[in-house]
């Protein structure tokens, strides 16, 4: 199986996936997806430079 012929495969059943369940799911808020993510980062980083100081 060549690589076109497996990501052609991986389009269909995607395509297949999409049309049978309607596309996103009503739980998953991209503004909540989005603030959560900006949260964790901004914790990460808020940990990284508190372990990352001169001493």
């Amino acid at each position: 199986m060549s690589l076109t012929s497996t990501a052609h495969s991986l389009v269909l059943l995607a395509s297949e996936g999409a049309e049978q369940h309607g596309g996103n799911h009503d739980s998953l808020n991209p503004y909540v997806t989005g603030g959560a993510a900006l949260v964790i980062l901004l914790l990460m980083l808020w940990v990284t430079t508190r372990l990352n100081r001169d001493r």
